[in-house]
């Protein structure tokens, strides 16, 4: 099993690195984990909606060339599909069933992601309506990702 994290931007804040590194430990009693950063574009300040689509645009380039065919995607998108905790594990229990053993996370950059990011996801998925900052995110996904391991091996998760 591989589960690779491909986010946009660098990390820079110690205690995410921290958090996002200790999950990555736990994940290794279940799966080869990797987190990927691609470059992020500059935005202007008063960027049109072409500029950001052409920001967008080229972040998803990075991204997609960072996917193989066979992968199962999960792209982070605020109006992307809610589950709980127990039904993300669910999903990706079937993927695994189906033959799926290379699962990979996107989180797109500060304006989203391109249209070929979401339509070349599998599953595109929101952890509710509130925005939070891409790189806590980071933090947030890795620990669903650990949890949904532990769901999938009923093993306790509240940890």
């Amino acid at each position: 099993m591989q589960v690779k994290l491909i986010v946009v931007g660098k990390l820079k804040e110690k205690y995410l690195k921290q958090g996002i590194a200790e999950y990555a430990k736990r994940l290794q009693a279940y799966c080869k984990f990797d987190m990927v950063e691609v470059k992020d574009e500059a935005t202007p300040e008063e960027a049109s909606e072409t500029e950001l689509d052409l920001i967008r645009n080229k972040e998803g380039d990075r991204i997609l060339a960072k996917i193989k065919p066979d992968d199962f995607v999960v792209h982070q998108a605020l109006d992307g599909e809610l589950l709980d905790s127990e039904g993300l594990a669910k999903k990706l229990q079937t993927a695994m069933t189906h033959g799926k053993s290379r699962f990979v996370y996107v989180i797109g950059g500060s304006v989203g992601t391109s249209q070929a990011v979401r339509r070349r996801a599998d599953l595109n998925l929101s952890f509710g309506r509130l925005t939070l900052p891409h790189q806590l995110m980071r933090l947030v996904l890795v620990e669903q990702i650990y949890r949904s391991f532990r769901i999938q091996n009923n093993q306790p998760y509240h940890k």
